[in-house]
């Protein structure tokens, strides 16, 4: 699979587990609380994990740790927001990218510097932080019986596009050189 073909893949698959995940929050009625959260991040992170790991042809390593790295995730949230308030889902969105971009790199074996690594983890952290903050307001006003679940999974799809194509297209063409 080409870079592009698994930017836009990823993209859309992932957008699809965020569309799921605001449908179940949205339907069950689910209060902010950190129990739901928590699994929130663990499962959307192993889903982004399975994904990465199923390019680089280790399925269940990228899963395992990708839901590690949500359950982290999460956990980050819920120390900064006390701090920061809802402002942390931008500094941990971010911070996951450059983390993203590690396992992605661990785990198809890339022979690149870390630099390199976390340069594209930086590009995409910046890329699609931009991205997401531009879509944030899917969730506003908190409306989930009025919510358009279309126009949220095209959200999605854009928040992910600009992290998935500095990870995976920049990552593809070096893996190709080597």
């Amino acid at each position: 699979m080409t870079g592009v073909v698994a930017t836009l893949a990823g993209s859309l698959v992932i957008a699809g587990v965020s569309t799921l995940g605001d449908f179940v929050w949205a339907a069950g009625n689910l209060q902010h609380r950190p129990q739901y959260g928590l699994t929130h991040g663990t499962l959307l992170f192993f889903a982004i994990g399975l994904f990465l790991g199923a390019l680089a042809h280790r399925p269940a390593a990228g899963a395992a740790w990708g839901a590690a790295l949500g359950f982290l995730a999460a956990g980050s949230f819920y120390v900064l927001a006390p701090v920061v308030g809802y402002s942390a889902m931008f500094v941990v969105w971010i911070a996951m990218w450059v983390a993203l971009a590690v396992l992605y790199a661990r785990l198809s074996r890339q022979q690149v510097a870390l630099g390199a690594v976390l340069g594209r983890g930086a590009a995409a952290a910046i890329a699609s932080g931009t991205a997401f903050y531009a879509i944030s307001g899917i969730w506003r006003p908190f409306d989930p019986q009025g919510w358009d679940y279309a126009v949220h999974f095209g959200a999605w799809t854009l928040a992910y596009l600009p992290g998935f194509a500095a990870l995976l297209i920049a990552a593809r063409s070096q893996s190709d050189h080597l």
